[in-house]
């Protein structure tokens, strides 16, 4: 019985040591400012990096969504205005009221179908070859449209592709640097490495945290510029229409 006893004593006696020995080291507090001013100069400058990446994605977002939103804006007003006119045959006043909406994807490609039409003059016979011309016109036009619209794009596509790998090599680095100093001060434990690997690991959620809303408004962006190439193609072939309609096509 008095052996049992002493083998017990002994068991928790190793018990407590284990636990002390685990949980070792000074703790270290987890708010961020803690975590900053405990972080290495290699971990700071991906965090840096990474805060660098945020700035300039919300920038693109920002000027896309104004872009974006200020091309529909005055391609709804625009669209019924230039068509009445268009009616009508007052190809000068479309010109002017397209003019008057250069935010607008559709007055931009329509304007210059409009003023290469145009250039036939007042004749009331046009050449097929002057058809042609005007959509190889508006043509151009769409392609130039296009790449203005995807205009930050690409470097949004990179960054939700690149930032989560950005965050991961500081965390790697991080904790690389918290073993080093768990070595450097002869400290064993749970405790030594937890603090180190804490602060390492923001770098990951940093990263994430930029890829994640760049990610999602690169597809949304995408999807809207899409969008409107489907507007543009129809705009364009509603014109040629109104080209042919309005005038005695002749064959040279």
């Amino acid at each position: 019985m008095v052996v049992a006893n002493l083998a017990n004593l002994n068991l928790m006696h190793v018990k407590t040591q284990l636990a002390a020995l685990l949980f070792q080291g000074e703790e270290v507090p987890f708010d961020l400012i803690s975590m900053w001013g405990h972080m290495g100069w290699p971990a700071r400058a991906i965090a840096i990096v990474l805060l660098a990446m945020s700035a300039w994605s919300i920038g693109v977002m920002i000027d896309r969504w104004m872009a974006f939103s200020a091309a529909r804006k005055q391609s709804r007003k625009f669209a019924p205005v230039v068509a009445g006119a268009l009616r009508e045959g007052k190809l000068d006043e479309a010109i002017l009221v397209a003019g008057r909406n250069k935010k607008s994807h559709l007055a931009r490609v329509v304007t210059s179908g409009l003023q290469e039409f145009r250039g036939n003059g007042k004749s009331t016979v046009v050449s097929e070859s002057k058809i042609e011309a005007s959509k190889r016109a508006l043509e151009r036009a769409e392609a130039i449209v296009h790449a203005d619209l995807e205009r930050g794009l690409s470097g949004l596509a990179t960054i939700g592709s690149t930032a989560p790998f950005v965050g991961l090599l500081g965390t790697v680095i991080g904790i690389i640097d918290a073993f080093r100093k768990m070595q450097e001060h002869q400290a064993t434990g749970l405790t030594a490495v937890s603090g180190g690997i804490s602060e390492a690991l923001v770098t990951t959620a940093l990263g994430l945290f930029v890829a994640i809303p760049a990610v999602m408004m690169f597809n949304y962006f995408t999807s809207k510029i899409r969008a409107f190439d489907v507007e543009m193609d129809n705009s364009s072939s509603e014109l040629v229409d109104y080209f042919l309609k309005s005038t005695a096509v002749t064959q040279l």
